[in-house]
């Protein structure tokens, strides 16, 4: 988590949402880190997570991160926790719980949901104080999370 935090600070230093992910390997190696960059490229769909698992599909040459995890300072949104299914990412790990978009535990389970054809593993809350802490900062204000 502490490499999602730094990553999470390098996005707010250019200006994006200070959220951060790093896709483990297997053997627990970083393959692949990103912060948020949906303004710093104009790409809506350039959260954290997202570009982890597209940098870690590089690395690996396959698209299935079979046995990896994914760690991330903030709940995922539903584009995200979808792009965590469907890359077969093996555990899912966040921070900070979001109450406006979480799709995880808060306001929907898609990792969980028993329709889809891959679950992950996850694990929810771990160093909360410290993710939601930096997004508070960055917001000047106290937003819904944590």
């Amino acid at each position: 988590m502490r490499s999602a935090l730094m990553a999470a600070r390098a996005a707010g230093e250019h200006g994006d949402v200070p959220i951060g992910a790093v896709v483990l390997g297997p053997d627990g190696a970083v393959i692949a880190t990103a912060g948020n960059e949906r303004e710093l490229t104009g790409d809506p769909t350039a959260h954290a997570e997202v570009l982890a698992l597209r940098r870690a599909a590089q690395v690996l040459g396959e698209w299935r991160l079979t046995g990896c995890t994914l760690v991330v300072t903030l709940e995922p949104c539903t584009m995200c926790a979808g792009a965590t299914v469907l890359s077969r990412v093996e555990t899912l790990v966040f921070g900070a719980f979001d109450a406006k978009a979480g799709a995880v535990a808060s306001l929907f389970d898609v990792v969980r949901d028993p329709r889809l054809n891959h679950t992950p593993q996850v694990r929810g809350g771990i160093m909360a104080d410290e993710c939601a802490g930096l997004l508070r900062e960055f917001f000047g204000r106290s937003p819904e999370v944590g």
